[in-house]
């Protein structure tokens, strides 16, 4: 029997040795259902596979959201955690979306969460890193020294007609965290800004550092010319940090449609991939 049914397409290790793996299973090989082998052969065929995240803990501890712990060996204790005191899971949970309680898992050993044919991504911070904004429900696995939080948007029209609320949740301190993601890592792009201005037809942008400033703007100065130049409201990003774009998140949810890939043949701009499909 193989034990080694994982290839380790990325890794990240903390100071207090804690090592988190983005694994992935090369191929499913099939199961006793005949009616499945279709589903599998084009899920092997394009591409897709199965990944899952592992944590080695060495005496510390990571958060993990509930329900996404699969298996875990070693001497290792579960509890329930607000994050930080009620107060701020509260505010967690009523103000960004995320979950009341989180699972804090404590000790030595390997955690495995639930496979996904999703994707994830792993950033690290350091305590004199601008802390993380996400958007809603990225938050998947934290290692000890992170503080997760929910924020209110700066701007009232991000709010509004931002796409995300009017919170988002917020990540700082010094450790490693695990997003999930709507596209491969290998498809984000990095945008730095450096007291610059990234306008955004659409709502695929991820996350920022806290310096870059997030509105809802008009794409020309008047509502007559946003009317007329077919782009209505942008996503600006505005000052010095960084920007993270999902540019081909529109183009899959395109295609999950039914007349997507109709719509992805006709001339740019048509297709409308900027906007929520």
């Amino acid at each position: 029997m193989n034990n080694t049914i994982y290839d380790v397409i990325e890794k990240v290790s903390s100071q207090d040795g804690t090592l988190i793996e983005i694994l992935q299973i090369p191929e499913l090989s099939g199961s006793s259902d005949v009616s499945l082998s279709s589903k599998l052969y084009f899920a092997s065929n394009t591409g897709m596979r199965l990944k899952m995240v592992r944590i080695s803990l060495n005496n510390s501890f990571t958060r993990i959201e509930p329900g996404s712990l699969y298996f875990m060996k070693g001497n290792l204790e579960n509890k329930a955690s607000t994050g930080g005191g009620i107060i701020k899971g509260l505010g967690r949970k009523v103000l960004s979306g995320e979950s009341l309680f989180v699972n804090e898992i404590h000790g030595t050993g390997e955690i495995y969460l639930e496979p996904s044919f999703g994707h994830f991504f792993i950033h690290q911070l350091r305590p004199q890193d601008q802390a993380l904004i996400v958007d809603k429900g990225m938050f998947y696995a934290g290692t000890e020294g992170l503080d997760v939080s929910s924020i209110l948007q700066k701007s009232i029209s991000a709010g509004l007609f931002g796409g995300e609320g009017l919170f988002q949740t917020q990540i700082r301190g010094d450790g490693i965290v695990v997003l999930y993601s709507p596209v491969p890592a290998t498809e984000i792009q990095k945008i730095e800004l450096k007291n610059e201005k990234l306008s955004v037809d659409g709502n695929f942008a991820l996350l920022r550092t806290e310096g870059v400033n997030f509105k809802a703007e008009k794409s020309s100065k008047t509502w007559v010319g946003t009317a007329v130049s077919g782009e209505g409201l942008l996503q600006t990003f505005s000052g010095t940090g960084t920007v993270w774009l999902a540019p081909t998140q529109g183009v899959y949810q395109l295609l999950s449609t039914p007349q997507g890939l109709h719509k992805l043949s006709l001339p740019p701009g048509s297709a409308g991939i900027g906007e929520d499909t």
